[in-house]
């Protein structure tokens, strides 16, 4: 008996797929229990061959709610999906975060999910998203940027990737679908999708969204999974913000940088690489490490150089955000 096969049977959703696949009998199973399904069975068998070979086509892995490896989070939901299409990898669920909103952002709201999802990229997270136009759009590209992981969830099987100027994007990242091949999209099909979508996270930040945006399906859905809701804030006299508002009021953490974010998950900032440094810049960045703060005459004989090169040093090291001046005339690293 294919898995395969079983799942793609009108009326077979993954309730019954698991009953069916551990009966003693199997085919049986089917025959007595669901004659209505039986019925269409090898239609169902010559389509799971196709699904395979378009699978094995376009480098496409099946992955059925029977195997090991279908994520936890999905089988959680009140209606797993019964198979996956997953090109590319699965982020772990503890590295992976959601970025959603509207398709109508604001210009502020573009540019903030592109920064939020750059730098938590930076910090070594995965960044999940359903790669629609608006928000979507620029958290894939902020960790695209940053040299990070995303993972687009679709709304329509692999080979149809909507919206069509999305399609050069999606090939440079991680994409899965429940949809089988050629299904275009539909709008039934993305409220499915945004269950998907915080299923796989262990949380999900809403960047800006009104109040009857698809990013609160999502963040709904991560509630009743028990998963972490964090908003961005908005004007309270645009309609595009109320939807993120609205969670704030009702107990969502509020999200002014990526900071928050990673401070909220626990999660550490991985240290930024440092810019190309003289060996006394070297010296003397370090030094401010290992003492917290110090006088620049204090740097100066710890190093055995005049203090009015440190102070020189201590301005190219302000200037690359390595050094700050403190109150008392001391300065500490940056």
């Amino acid at each position: 008996m294919d898995p395969l096969a079983l799942a793609l049977l009108p009326g077979i959703g993954p309730k019954r797929l698991l009953e069916v696949l551990k009966a003693e009998d199997p085919l049986g199973f089917l025959r007595e229990r669901f004659p209505e399904a039986w019925q269409h069975l090898p239609e169902a068998e010559a389509q799971a061959e196709r699904e395979r070979g378009r699978a094995e086509a376009l480098g496409v892995r099946i992955l059925g709610l029977w195997e090991e490896g279908f994520p936890e989070g999905l089988k959680a939901l009140p209606q797993p999906p019964t198979h996956l299409y997953l090109k590319g990898e699965l982020p772990p669920e503890r590295e992976a975060v959601a970025l959603v909103g509207t398709r109508r952002a604001s210009p502020w709201a573009l540019a903030f999910a592109r920064k939020l999802a750059r730098e938590l990229s930076e910090a070594g997270l995965w960044v999940v998203s359903g790669l629609a136009r608006g928000i979507d759009r620029e958290a894939h590209l902020g960790a695209l940027e940053a040299g990070g992981r995303t993972l687009g969830v679709l709304g329509s099987a692999l080979d149809r990737v909507y919206p069509p100027e999305n399609r050069p994007l999606a090939q440079r990242m991680d994409l899965l679908s429940e949809f089988p091949f050629g299904t275009g999209p539909k709008p039934e099909f993305f409220p499915r999708r945004n269950r998907l979508i915080a299923g796989l996270c262990r949380a999900v930040v809403v960047v800006e969204a009104p109040l009857d945006s698809g990013a609160l399906i999502t963040a709904r859905h991560a509630l009743e999974l028990g998963k972490e809701v964090l908003a961005v804030p908005g004007r309270p006299t645009d309609e595009r913000s109320l939807g993120a508002n609205r969670l704030i009021q009702d107990g969502a953490y509020p999200v002014l940088s990526a900071e928050d974010v990673l401070s909220y998950l626990g999660v550490a900032a991985r240290p930024k690489p440092l810019p190309g440094l003289s060996p006394e810049e070297e010296a003397l960045y370090a030094l401010l490490q290992e003492k917290g703060e110090a006088l620049p005459e204090a740097l100066a004989m710890a190093l055995g150089i005049p203090p009015e090169r440190v102070l020189s040093l201590l301005t190219l090291l302000e200037l690359k955000g390595l050094a700050r001046a403190l109150p008392g005339g001391r300065y500490g690293p940056g």
